[in-house]
């Protein structure tokens, strides 16, 4: 049996439509579960440590940001090896990151591997380059795609295929009317 992990992410389901068959042959968590993202921190806590008072701590960190809209509008590449959608704004999935990673210090994003934190929708990586550019030329006239964050979801799976499973809905804190 593979070990089981956890993640808190923003679903984008608007982006599916545009980029999902291409995550699914470029991007290994798409064939785990994991559906069209932005990560706000993973890996996160170990999944048998989730329960409710964890749950309500993590509630609570992503109720501290309000909910907004944002527009992917341009693909970008981390060193031609992964192919994402930038977000606009991106500055409210940092703002999520911060106060997950302030709540639950011992689980920095990335396991504290990457300096800059950028937040972004993986649609491939570790692929040959001219399937990864291929799959950009075939999303760019499709772009922009809107979507509203309302919510951030807690995931959990392993490296079994289908595996990856919400376990709790996070609500943003509504926007002032």
């Amino acid at each position: 049996m593979q070990p089981t992990e956890s993640a808190v992410v923003v679903r984008i389901p608007e982006a599916e439509p545009l980029v999902g068959r291409f995550r699914a042959d470029l991007d290994v968590a798409a064939g785990l579960g994991v559906p069209a993202h932005v990560t706000v921190l993973a890996p996160f806590v170990a999944p048998n440590l989730v329960g409710d008072e964890m749950i309500g701590a993590l509630a609570e960190a992503i109720a501290s940001v309000r909910s907004f809209d944002v527009t992917f509008a341009r693909v970008a590449w981390f060193d031609r090896s992964v192919l994402w959608l930038a977000p606009e704004p991106a500055e409210p999935f940092q703002a999520l990151t911060d106060a997950v990673w302030r709540r639950f210090p011992d689980c920095p994003p990335y396991r504290g591997e990457h300096q800059d934190l950028v937040p972004h929708l993986t649609v491939g990586i570790d692929q040959p380059p001219d399937a990864l550019e291929s799959a950009a030329r075939a999303i760019e006239p499709g772009l922009p795609v809107t979507a509203t964050v309302s919510a951030a979801v807690l995931m959990r799976g392993s490296r079994e295929p289908g595996s990856w499973h919400a376990v709790a809905e996070l609500p943003l804190a509504p926007r002032p009317s």
